[in-house]
């Protein structure tokens, strides 16, 4: 097997997991409230980042990025795992599963929009486009479609979602100053994120109680949403001669949840859910190909004698 079908071969495994975890979301926030979620979530996706490092022979660095830079990882920790995971369960425990997953992908349009304060970068005038179109997609699924009425029945969960995507933003525009092994940086994130977990779950609630079918899918979410697929990304990344064509495979994520969010979880799909949905992948597509055709596209000639 090539180095480029193995790069396939790990990008598919991360997108059709990537593909169920909103379905996971759905099973296990049916048993437990969206802290105790994310408590049983991050602890299996430490366990299991560290048995990878293990295994990959770099313990030893855990310790040696952690004392060159904590406060850091300290700043990553707060955002991801524990504000982004948090206020992104209870928009799933808000809403259906079809809504926040659509929203959540939004973050992705938000990101460059950031980086121009945050980053000092230039604002393309396809990221304003993209903007423009996925926010349309937003509106839609918000009012699931009775756009005339502004109506929206859990404006809550709809600004959950969309408080989760800029938490997921920022967390990877503080990333883009990490120089470290992306995997012992995300196993740092939880080790430190973890501690805010817990502490608010002693102070607001109970310790989840257990029940075998519950926890399965809780200990799912922790392996396939923010431990194993993210390690198989990675190596999608590292194994390919060409990212671009690993990086557009992603677009497939969104269509694949819908099918086991209706199949698994018998929701219902609406067609505002799909024509939001169509909207917010269209600019995502148009935010990563416009730029792109600018660049193909000739230059016209200038008038002779200049």
């Amino acid at each position: 097997m090539t180095s480029n079908h193995q790069a396939y071969l790990f990008a598919g495994a991360a997108i059709f997991f990537w593909s169920t975890v909103a379905t996971a979301f759905k099973l296990a926030l049916s048993h437990f409230t969206p802290l105790q979620l994310l408590f049983i979530a991050v602890s299996t996706s430490i366990v299991a980042l560290t048995l990878i490092l293990a295994m990959m022979g770099k313990l030893s660095l855990i310790k040696t990025q952690l004392l060159e830079r904590p406060w850091f990882y300290l700043q990553t920790g707060l955002l991801n795992p524990f504000l982004y995971y948090l206020v992104l369960f209870k928009a799933y425990d808000l809403l259906p599963a079809q809504q926040a997953m659509s929203l959540n992908y939004t973050w992705a349009i938000l990101l460059p929009l950031l980086a121009v304060p945050l980053l000092k970068q230039g604002l393309r005038k396809s990221d304003l486009l993209s903007a423009l179109i996925a926010y349309c997609g937003v509106f839609v699924i918000a009012t699931k479609g009775d756009i005339g009425s502004f109506q929206v029945d859990s404006p809550t969960g709809v600004l959950f979602a969309l408080a989760s995507t800029l938490f997921w933003a920022l967390y990877w525009i503080i990333n883009t100053k990490d120089k470290g092994d992306p995997v012992v940086s995300l196993l740092l994130s939880f080790l430190l994120g973890l501690p805010f977990i817990v502490l608010t779950l002693l102070m607001t609630q109970s310790l989840p109680s257990w029940d075998l079918k519950a926890f399965g899918a809780a200990v799912y979410v922790g392996l396939f949403e923010m431990g194993v697929t993210f390690v198989l990304w990675l190596l999608a990344l590292k194994k390919t001669d060409r990212t671009a064509n690993i990086t557009t495979l992603v677009f497939i994520t969104p269509v694949l949840s819908v099918g086991f969010i209706a199949w698994i979880l018998q929701e219902a799909i609406t067609s505002s859910t799909l024509i939001g949905l169509g909207l917010i992948i269209s600019a995502l597509l148009l935010q990563q190909l416009l730029p792109k055709l600018k660049r193909l596209s000739p230059k016209p000639d200038l008038p002779s004698g200049l």
